[in-house]
């Protein structure tokens, strides 16, 4: 037995890890100096907008407003090392898909735009002018607009996004598969029948005046660090902090302040969670069901006593539709069904409501451990209906904050990248550009890889991103791809998506967030993004660009656009040299971007109003709306349960990740160093199953549609994980997470409920 790759896990989330972690990345890039000097200007008024995470900038401003994840992308992005034309020369495609994801990136930054050559197996260099003009011609020659599919990444600009989404509808489609479809396309559909507006309704600022933050399927020790500094300081001035989640995860329970000096020399930290509650996979929804019921009879005790309200009533009254109904689902929901749907106790769930009962300002957060289940839409409309109770939306100090991963992933759905626009925003862009806007519904992701299997889509251009490792079914997707036209990767660093070429296929280098984008007159260009709080900001790169041979996003969609379209509609060359004229266009077609242009020069940007915060509902009633679902029948690990041998899987990042970018190979908080495939199971499963930490095992899909499934060569990490669930990381065990399986109502692929077995492997 091999455990050598087990090791110590981190005291606290933060600290000194932290900082050795920042210094190794920085040395690993090859530029510590360069590197130590761009953070500084990391989320800051005058620099760039860090490309970790979408966690909220603070209105009053801070000199230090970055975190591990920063550092560790910012010197992934500012790496000396380089992807040349002499590299590719040096590899076929076959040898380079033999890397795996972290040493393929490991290479570092593409410098020229380059073809594939079938005849060698080899990308060769090519002119911008001559890949631009083939894949025009490629496009041209289709019968159809809608048989090309233009994936977009959350890393993207509100610019380049915008003129993206123009070119598109200009040539004719609304295929839009985008990264929202793989994390939160649930929370928008969830939160938009709610309360009539897809996003959150919090600043950072309201975390600064809550009395009880619920943190619900999210890990932001390794997703959005910065986060853990406004819980500390929460749960510092005694804020609770209540925690729903399967795993055990370091930053939750303790953080230590890498920008707190006195808690850094004491070698201190703050206690986070004040109660940890670990459902099974898929419980979430019957937990706060129980909540809502303790909350309800909490309500039916005081009204006998002749003791105050528990429920807002008048927020109640004057702001909801469907309440009696939903009483009355709650009602006949029995704590039996919430407890074994859960895996939670009664008393725990109604120790959790009794925080909530006792907070005068309550603000609930989550995350993909929401999101990526069947049931997912239902959950996060039982998470509203939890919050209308008390009337903690659309006040100071409450609300609802789903939180984005990439850091625009929010800001491109509100400039137009959506495969289902609404009739208000074509109907804008068919005023102000004088073109016959595309009516019918585009592809989502899963819609577009069908379309790619069965032939019926012949092109891919990907606008960043890692298309190809981020999406299930890992073997399928590459068939899919590979059978195609035409596949263009707009991308800053060599990933696998780029070896699996169609018949043409294309890397065309961009400039990173970090980078300096100047345009004709030597000018520094602008970009804005929008954060998981609605804050839109201008990012302004530093760096000198790797390579000369570098354009920026926007300057690639215009060359393509002009090859693909013309310039009748949209002058491309004219708004890829000055952004304020994309956002000019913006301001017009789009509500809130008013003054973009003069606003987003202010320190911190602006913010994008949201009526649900205002307590203006955008519904069909006019108000805030109940669900009165019931339960799902079955969870994942209620199913799990009925199968000998099975489990309820969930995929989820290491602590050096960000989403598909694997920066190294330790994940420090959960105690697991030089290796990433591994499976996390409760000790007493691993002895029900006569094994041990370290055996290996092949880890077998178990959905229903016949198709082989198989993910080789894992080993058994002992871990805090309630039994029949299990945790590894993505993007290796994307291989099992089925296509067939989506969220209802969003398309989100169940990456959070996966069926499966193990099989042992032969001792070595």
């Amino acid at each position: 037995m091999d455990t050598k790759f087990i090791g110590k896990k981190s005291a606290a989330a933060g600290g000194w890890g932290a900082l050795k972690s920042c210094g190794k990345q920085l040395l690993q890039s090859g530029m510590p100096i360069s590197g130590a000097r761009a953070m500084l200007k990391a989320n800051q008024p005058d620099g760039f907008d860090c490309p970790g995470c979408a966690w909220g900038d603070p209105e009053h401003g801070s000199s230090f407003e970055f975190c591990e994840n920063g550092v560790k992308a910012v010197a992934w992005e500012a790496t000396e090392k380089r992807a040349t034309p002499a590299f590719f020369a040096a590899r076929t495609v076959s040898a380079l898909r033999q890397q795996s994801d972290y040493e393929l990136e490991l290479n570092g930054r593409l410098t020229h735009p380059m073809r594939y050559d079938a005849a060698s197996d080899r990308y060769l260099p090519v002119a911008w002018e001559d890949a631009f003009a083939e894949i025009g011609s490629i496009l041209q020659g289709l019968d159809n607009p809608d048989r090309a599919e233009f994936y977009t990444s959350g890393r993207a600009s509100n610019e380049a996004a915008f003129l993206y989404q123009l070119f598109v509808r200009i040539y004719g489609t609304n295929n839009f598969p985008d990264c929202s479809n793989m994390c939160h396309e649930a929370s928008g559909i969830g939160m938009r029948q709610a309360i009539g507006v897809g996003k959150g309704t919090v600043l950072l600022e309201d975390f600064e005046q809550a009395d009880a933050i619920f943190v619900i399927g999210q890990n932001p020790g390794t997703n959005h660090p910065r986060m853990l500094g406004d819980l500390r300081r929460a749960a510092m001035r005694g804020a609770r902090i209540v925690v729903f989640n399967p795993i055990r995860e370091r930053g939750l329970e303790r953080f230590s302040d890498p920008q707190d000096k006195a808690e850094m020399l004491r070698g201190g930290s703050t206690d986070i969670a004040s109660h940890y509650l670990q459902p099974q996979l898929g419980g979430d929804m019957a937990a706060v069901r129980g909540m809502a019921k303790a909350v309800l009879a909490a309500e039916d005790a005081a009204a006998a006593a002749g003791l105050s309200s528990v429920l807002d009533h008048a927020f109640l009254a004057e702001h909801c539709a469907g309440f009696a109904e939903y009483r009355a689902a709650v009602e006949a929901t029995s704590w039996a069904e919430i407890e074994d749907q859960s895996g939670l106790s009664r008393e725990e769930i109604e120790r959790a409501a009794d925080v909530y009962i006792k907070a005068e300002r309550v603000i609930c957060t989550w995350a993909m451990g929401v999101t990526q289940h069947l049931h997912s839409v239902a959950t996060i409309r039982e998470i509203a209906n939890f919050m209308f109770l008390r009337g903690n939306i659309g006040r100071s100090g409450a609300g609802l904050c789903p939180v984005r991963g990439h850091s625009n992933v929010q800001g491109d759905r509100t400039v137009g990248i959506n495969e289902k626009p609404s009739d208000d925003f074509l109907d804008a862009l068919e005023t102000h550009f004088r073109f016959t806007v595309p009516r019918q519904h585009g592809h989502n992701v899963l819609a577009a890889i069908g379309a790619m299997l069965d032939g019926s889509a012949e092109a891919f251009i990907g606008l960043g991103g890692n298309f190809a490792r981020a999406t299930p079914d890992s073997s399928l997707v590459e068939k899919a791809l590979r059978r195609l036209k035409l596949t263009v990767h707009i991308a800053t660093k060599p990933n696998h998506s780029h070896l699996m070429p169609g018949d043409a296929s294309f890397i065309l280098p961009c400039l990173g967030r970090t980078e300096m984008d100047l345009n004709a007159a030597g000018n520094s260009q602008l970009v804005s993004v929008e954060d998981s709080m609605s804050m839109v900001h201008g990012s302004a790169g530093i760096n000198r660009p790797a390579s000369p041979h570098l354009l920026s996003e926007v300057e690639i969609i215009a060359g393509i656009a002009q090859a693909t379209v013309g310039s009748a509609v949209v002058d491309w060359a004219e708004l890829a040299d000055d952004y304020d004229r994309i956002r000019d266009h913006i301001e017009a077609t789009i509500p809130g971007f008013e003054n973009y242009n003069v606003r987003l020069r202010k320190p911190r940007g602006f913010h994008l109003r949201n009526a649900a915060a205002h307590r203006e509902w955008e519904t069909p009633e006019g108000k805030a709306s109940f669900s009165c679902q019931p339960l799902p029948e079955e969870t994942v690990h209620q199913r799990a349960r009925r199968g000998e041998g099975h489990f309820a899987l969930q995929t989820f990042r290491s602590h050096d990740q960000y989403n598909t970018t694997v920066y190294g190979l330790d994940d420090r908080y959960r105690g697991v160093y030089g290796e990433r495939q591994v499976i996390f199971i409760n000790p007493a499963d691993l002895k029900a199953m006569n094994a041990e930490a370290g055996d290996r095992v092949d880890v077998i899909g178990e959905h229903s549609d016949g198709i082989e499934r198989v993910a080789p060569d894992f080993r058994f990490v002992p871990y805090d994980i309630p039994r029949g669930s299990i945790a590894g990381y993505y993007p290796e065990l994307n291989v099992i997470v089925p296509l067939g399986s989506a969220g209802e109502e969003s398309d989100t692929p169940t990456s959070k409920s996966v069926m499966v077995s193990f099989r042992k492997r032969d001792a070595a």
